[in-house]
């Protein structure tokens, strides 16, 4: 920085003229499972005609939540779900159950795995790496419709 305290510069062109598109994603959910979202979300930003910019996700619902993990082995998903599991068993002493035995614990696994996920995109493409893919994450014993804004801001 040149020994100054703070640097301003100028963007160059193509960065001043970041454009944004919104959608929406309805994801039918089986019991305590991963579901792989990466096709349609790229077919998503294939339609908009994305090409280089920054992607969130963010899933909006308490009870399930978001991740980006392995696609190669559904070992891993299963593991996943079963370490989960035991993080936060059905049988503790939760205050709220109006919902159910499931419906505590499943709160509690979202805000360990979050329910927003920022993806740089790079040629119009979420820029996963080799053996990565995103996935809702079913926390719930049973099946949901589950809604995921999509918030696109890039060239």
């Amino acid at each position: 920085m040149n020994g100054r305290a703070a640097e301003v510069w100028t963007l160059d062109a193509e960065a001043r003229s970041l454009r944004q598109a919104l959608g929406r994603l309805v994801v039918a959910t089986r019991p305590r499972r991963f579901h792989d979202i990466t096709a349609p979300v790229n077919a998503w930003l294939a339609e908009i005609a994305a090409a280089d910019g920054l992607l969130t996700l963010f899933l909006r619902h308490t009870s399930a939540s978001l991740a980006v993990q392995e696609n190669a082995d559904p070992d891993v998903q299963a593991d996943l779900v079963d370490a989960l599991g035991r993080l936060a068993p059905e049988t503790a002493p939760y205050r709220h159950a109006s919902e159910g035995a499931d419906d505590m614990p499943a709160h509690v696994k979202a805000v360990l795995t979050g329910v927003s996920l920022p993806i740089p995109v790079v040629a119009g493409r979420m820029d996963l790496g080799t053996w990565q893919a995103v996935y809702v994450v079913e926390h719930r014993a049973q099946a949901h419709q589950r809604s995921l804004t999509l918030h696109y801001l890039g060239a």
